[in-house]
């Protein structure tokens, strides 16, 4: 049977599968996007295993079987931490918009809601083309809400459709027959059976309506004859004709179709990530869900005349990573470097190309500086908001910062993203005027740091979990081994420790058997320690033949330790009275995620995430996901003060899926870090521990910025509300917004609040008329307490987007199909030519790729000529409008899909065969052959649906289908 004829049976076989299927409890949004998420990017991963010549088995449907799959086990904490943010933004929509029905197609919004998806659709292509990931993500999080409810909401499923409405994620589609305003739809419920309430004429002619909702307590009205959303909380439920159509739940107003409406929104949810995925390219969308082999490789480098030492490490480290790490499973996701200067910071380059990055390194110069202080702090600021989350980000500098303003700033944007930074200081730090010789050489002053200007950066440092290591320039080249270890993308934090002043303390840390590659690094000066292995063995730090040490370096203030990997308590007592950091990691691919807890401010209650400080003094609630492991149970979560030995202890319960939600009675009032223990249950013995990089600090201010408008029309102020709230005492708050880009901006310079009280400000932003479509800008608002003592802050995301006037699809024409295909087709060719259009007014075709087909093709462009054979990913088309497609395969590999995606991400698949039994779902194509043969252009929305069907059918039935 052909893999087409397997998709129709699979096609009449769909309803009753996915009742089986997902039988049982509701499927909530946050399950629906989850599942359409693991689909599609399985769907991607077998695209590119299969151009490689691989075979690809089908994984079972979680985080960490998929990313295995995929080749690239060490991104299941990045591929989890993408799905929980896109789940969060998914869940945000029931928050900030819960009363607007554009959002949730009620009202019969259709055109409305449509307009959110299709709008938010472009952001996220836009910002995809640029590597903008975050915002990408934030977006989809939010379409993908209000795609879902379309199927909960609306009629479809009572009029028997069995296939997602396509139309709602193309501008210049039909939605369907929309109920006028003056036609009644529903008529009353008998008692509590809504099952007929909708009207029988409604039905038989297809015409779409949806549910009106009205918020309680607020009055709600609607139309005559309308029908009503249903539920507790909808005001219009009570009016004429009461009751309600939602598909919600089990135990909604049509709750008996919850399950259709359920797998229709999973459908439909993995057609619209298709569609993602084919203006993005399958690499560029495992990027954006997190799938990816190394981290990121992220440097800000002082580029001022002292720098031309540090510059050439750069270089020689960069060279050696790339070289050893590319191709391998620890190969740089993205490649990240913002230069600073005075008063110059950037330009960020960011690529996924280690060439561009290496060039990029290498045209750096060390020039100018003039006065010491140079903006580092803006460069970082810079990085935090360009880099990928729990990123690792290293600073090369000799100068003390001119930006210290922005000091809170970048502690906001390493809380938020809770990535890591390390500075590389050396030379001299505290002199103002360095002197430089007639070749730009600088002449040492000193190599000692003054204590003022090098403790902001062993504050942020510490802040983020990372190390300022304090060198020489000659001795730079061996400090950046650091860089070459962390360049590991499975490397975890088993324990971190402060202590400023320097004490003597003790300090245990457990191992577990997941463990590889044991590292102690410790930064300080005069310091001393003793090593106790869980087998009682014991080395102190002057010991060079102990046993436990395997390897060991020490360079300026930077001291690493390799320890012979032992699973079991191990404990380093430390003395030194000078500031020190003492810091254990290792290579594991078992770690966790976090989030901070609040009662929701939406009327269903229920938790969402912190996305600032926690609230300090009361209790609250911390969600724990652990990544890399199905079988690893949380046992204990402790907040552990920072640059103390005080601990809170929260009780601990099981979500299911690898959740945990941990309570505290209190939250601290110091700087603190989660501390995270728990045990395999998979049958290794011993206790896993892991601790968060991060150093939280919690406040009695809440920030919060109500239903912003996330996108920048060039040229155009766009205003940003935000409110702020405090439970201490009044007085004028301190107002300080910054954003990344330099955009221009106004706000208050303070706010005043009574004690207790709460204010509203307003933040100006403007990008520039010139600014390109899918740029985007971080804002960040923060507001400091009159006392100074408190700060918090909110980290706002915004995508530029120029108008989008071309919402066609590239059209493909065939010219000639000819064939000599035979019963032997090793023996005979088949040949393909198509010319490949964006209309008169379309922005231009930008790519050419081969989705399916393992023949070679060539094109022939307005502006040049472009050559690929299967496997090697796409062909970018050049400017002009008119494409001509030629292709060639032996009749071996009957089939062929082009996959066309124009300047703006609009996607059109064409898909042609030779197969003399094979059946399309869309118009035919002109052939030329004198055999006949089958050719189609088959609509990607529609082989999105297929592929997701044929995934979860294969997935259920473990078939093992040969296409």
């Amino acid at each position: 049977m052909s893999w087409l004829a397997v998709l129709s049976l699979l096609l009449l076989q769909t309803e009753a599968f996915q009742i089986g299927l997902f039988s049982g409890d509701s499927l909530t949004h946050q399950e629906i996007t989850e599942r359409a998420i693991l689909n599609v990017t399985v769907q991607a991963c077998r695209a590119l295993a299969r151009a490689e010549g691989k075979d690809f088995s089908l994984p079972s449907f979680t985080a960490e079987s998929v990313a295995v799959a995929c080749e690239a086990p060490k991104s299941s904490k990045s591929f989890r931490q993408t799905i929980k943010l896109i789940q969060e933004k998914n869940k945000g929509v029931d928050i900030s918009f819960v009363s607007d029905p554009r959002y949730h197609f009620d009202d019969e919004n259709f055109t409305e809601g449509r307009k959110i998806i299709t709008d938010g659709l472009s952001v996220v292509k836009a910002s995809n083309k640029r590597n903008n990931f975050e915002t990408a993500r934030d977006q989809l999080g939010q379409i993908l809400h209000t795609l879902q409810d379309f199927y909960s909401h609306s009629n479809w499923v009572e009029m028997e459709n069995k296939l997602p409405n396509s139309n709602l994620i193309r501008s210049n589609a039909v939605i369907g027959n929309i109920a006028a305003e003056s036609r009644a739809t529903c008529r009353n419920c008998i008692g509590d059976d809504c099952t007929n309430n909708i009207l029988e004429d409604i039905l038989r002619e297809k015409i779409l309506t949806s549910g009106y909702f009205g918020l309680v307590p607020f009055s709600s009205t609607k139309p005559t004859g309308k029908c009503s959303h249903g539920g507790t909380f909808d005001q219009t439920s009570g009016i004429e004709p009461k009751g309600g159509i939602n598909k919600d739940n089990l135990d909604a107003s049509h709750g008996h179709l919850h399950m259709k409406a359920a797998n229709l929104a999973i459908a439909a949810s993995s057609e619209l990530l298709d569609d993602i995925r084919g203006a993005a390219g399958d690499i560029s969308f495992l990027q954006m869900m997190g799938i990816s082999k190394g981290k990121a490789l992220c440097f800000v480098i002082d580029t001022t005349g002292s720098m031309r030492d540090d510059i050439a490490a750069v270089r020689d480290v960069t060279a050696s990573i790339i070289n050893s790490k590319v191709g391998t499973e620890d190969e740089p996701s993205i490649y990240i470097l913002v230069p600073f200067n005075d008063p110059e910071f950037g330009p960020l380059t960011k690529t996924t190309d280690p060439k561009v990055f290496k060039n990029a390194i290498d045209s750096l110069s060390a020039t100018g500086g003039g006065d010491f202080p140079e903006m580092s702090l803006s460069g970082l600021q810079l990085a935090l908001t360009g880099a990928p989350r729990n990123s690792e980000i290293f600073v090369f500098t000799d100068a003390p910062a001119k930006d210290q303003h922005l000091r809170s700033t970048v502690i906001a944007l390493i809380e938020q993203t809770k990535s890591v930074v390390n500075f590389m200081i050396t030379a001299i730090l505290g002199f103002r005027g360095r002197r430089q010789s007639d070749d730009g050489q600088q002449q040492q002053l000193s190599s000692r740091m003054v204590t003022s200007d090098g403790q902001l950066y062993r504050d942020l440092a510490q802040a983020s979990g990372g190390l300022a290591i304090e060198v020489s320039k000659s001795e730079l080249p061996v400090a950046t081994s650091i860089i070459t270890e962390s360049s590991s993308s499975s490397l975890v934090t088993i324990l971190q420790a402060a202590r400023s002043p320097g004490k003597a303390e003790n300090f245990t840390f457990t191992v577990d058997e997941s463990v590889r590659n044991l590292t102690v690094y410790i930064t300080g000066t005069f310091v001393t320690f003793t090593l106790i292995s869980p087998s009682g063995v014991s080395q102190e730090s002057a010991d060079t033949t102990g046993s436990l040490i395997t390897a060991s370096q020490s360079v300026g203030n930077f001291k690493t330790l390799k320890l012979k990997t032992q699973p079991g308590l191990w404990e380093i007592k430390m003395v030194s009275t000078n500031p020190y950091i003492v810091k254990v990691i290792g290579e594991s691919l078992i770690d966790f995620l976090f989030d901070f807890l609040e009662v929701s401010q939406s009327p269903f209650g229920d938790l969402e995430v912190v996305d600032n400080r926690p609230r300090a003094g009361v209790n609250g609630s911390l969600i724990v996901t652990v990544t890399g492991s199905d079988s690893t149970t949380v046992t204990e979560v402790i907040l552990v003060e920072s640059s103390g030995s005080r601990e809170v202890n929260g009780s601990v319960e099981a979500l299911g899926g690898g959740d945990f939600l941990a309570k505290f009675d209190r939250i601290p009032a110091e700087e603190f870090v989660v501390l995270v223990k728990g045990q395999n249950s998979n049958g290794s013995s011993g206790i896993l521990q892991r601790q968060s990089s991060t150093t939280i600090k919690a406040s009695t201010l809440i920030v919060t910025s109500p239903n912003p408008n996330r996108v920048l029309v060039p040229g155009i102020p766009l205003s940003v509300p935000f409110s702020v709230m405090t439970s201490g005492a009044g007085g004028n708050f301190r107002i300080q917004a910054t954003n990344d880009q330099g955009f221009n901006s106004n706000f208050p310079s303070s706010l005043f609040l009574e004690t207790g009280g709460s204010a509203n400000g307003t933040v100006n932003l403007t990008a520039p008329s010139t600014t390109p479509s899918g740029t985007d800008v971080t804002l960040t608002i923060e507001v400091e307490a009159p006392t100074s003592a408190d700060i918090n802050y909110v980290v706002l995301r915004f995508a530029v987007l120029k108008t989008v006037t071309d919402f066609t699809q590239p059209v493909c024409e065939v010219l000639s199909l000819q064939s000599n295909c035979s019963d032997n087709c090793s023996l005979s060719m088949w040949e393909l030519s198509v010319q490949v259009t964006d209309g008169a007014e379309g922005t231009g075709v930008e790519r050419v790729s081969l989705r399916q087909g393992n023949g070679t093709m060539n094109t022939s462009l307005t502006a040049g000529t472009g050559n690929m054979t299967a496997g090697s990913g796409n062909m970018t088309a050049g400017t002009g409008n008119i494409t001509l497609v030629s292709y060639s395969s032996s009749c071996c590999s009957p089939d062929v899909e082009l996959l066309v995606v124009d300047r703006v991400g609009n996607v059109a698949s064409c898909f042609y065969s030779v197969r003399k039994a094979a059946t399309s779902s869309s118009q035919p194509a002109t052939t030329s052959s004198s055999q006949s043969p089958t050719t189609a252009v088959v609509s990607l929305s529609t082989r999105a649906v297929q592929s997701f069907l044929l995934c979860f059918s294969i997935t259920i039935l473990g078939l093992s289908l040969p296409f």
